[in-house]
């Protein structure tokens, strides 16, 4: 981040502030303990502070401290326009483009006149924010927020609370510090968020070990549908909107199930296809290993984007034509 940027933020920050805090929606564990994170950090040093998400955040992540004061946008959605009106300074975190927040969010937030700050490692940014700290290179946007709170020279006040949220980001995102965005520093961070009292023997039963017992069986369900491309590398499977309600699905429950695509020897790309008739798309999340960008195949193919390893997209077509799509795609590959 550039030192005429920190040095504008921490005097932005130096006398109390209306501050909200955006995380982008359909909200992962990065996403939340970034901006939980970053909320409790702002609190300690007497900003008036608010985390409003666009849509609900997963059960799974309720456990993490200051949930409860999190206001959710579609729900709220009077009092949280009126909160981002008079906010003086916004931060969007782990998310780039307002369209990231739905369309109804992204029409209040073009009309803001707030000072917006960016923390962020996805691709392409938008041009939106008066301060910028975006990077590809991190794992996480967590680590980011790690390294903003140090770069404010307030790293003392990193206690176990805002330790809890940022290790949770980082643990996640990472994929249990298996993907290629994990770094010798990531790990150097890590030890000081646990030698702070993070419980990290705990924190991955609370994310990965507390399944119902429906959500096993849609997890089943999604392996029998899986589809292998063995001369292509690639794997595929699909979840109706008939089959999510037969196993009383809840926000959350296909999170992680597009990783064990990669799981299977010798498949270096996967996806999974997710119906939502409420919505009328499929909803897609791509992932590989090696060379093979994701990012840019979500783009070029299916309105996505995301990371190289790791991104999403969508169809409004139906989920019979979009596999259909995908699958004749796959069969162009060179993997």
């Amino acid at each position: 981040m550039k030192i005429q940027d920190i040095q504008a933020i921490q005097l932005l920050l130096a006398t109390p502030k209306k501050i909200v805090i955006i995380p982008h929606r359909g909200p992962d564990g990065d996403a939340m303990g970034s901006t939980l994170g970053l909320y409790h950090f702002l609190i300690k040093n007497n900003h008036q502070a608010t985390v409003i998400a666009p849509n609900d955040f997963p059960n799974f992540l309720a456990w993490l401290p200051g949930s409860e004061t999190v206001k959710i946008f579609e729900k709220e959605t009077e009092i949280c326009t009126q909160i981002l009106e008079e906010a003086e300074i916004i931060f969007t975190l782990d998310f780039n483009a307002f369209h990231r927040t739905g369309e109804m969010m992204e029409q209040v937030l073009q009309k803001l006149k707030a000072t917006f700050i960016m923390i962020d490692h996805h691709q392409k940014p938008d041009d939106y924010a008066t301060y910028t700290y975006s990077d590809t290179s991190y794992g996480s946007t967590c680590e980011m927020v790690y390294n903003f709170i140090t770069f404010l020279n307030k790293k003392e006040d990193i206690d176990k609370t805002i330790a809890t949220c940022i290790y949770t980001g980082i643990l996640t995102d990472s994929g249990s510090f298996r993907f290629p965005g994990t770094t010798g520093n990531t790990h150097r961070i890590i030890a000081e968020l646990i030698d702070l009292g993070v419980e990290n023997t705990q924190i991955p039963v609370l994310l990965f070990d507390n399944s119902s017992f429906s959500r096993l069986q849609l997890l089943g369900r999604a392996l029998q549908n899986m589809k292998i491309f063995e001369d292509h590398k690639t794997s595929y499977t699909t979840l109706t909107q008939e089959e999510l309600d037969s196993f009383n699905y809840v926000k959350g429950d296909t999170e992680g199930i597009v990783n064990y695509g990669l799981s299977i020897k010798g498949i270096v790309f996967t996806a999974i296809f997710i119906e939502n008739k409420e919505e009328g798309i499929i909803k897609i999340s791509f992932r590989s290993q090696g060379g093979f960008d994701v990012n840019q195949f979500a783009r070029d193919h299916f309105n996505g984007g995301g990371h190289s390893n790791a991104a999403g997209g969508r169809s409004e077509a139906s989920m019979e034509e979009t596999v259909n799509k995908f699958e004749d795609l796959v069969k162009k590959l060179k993997l």
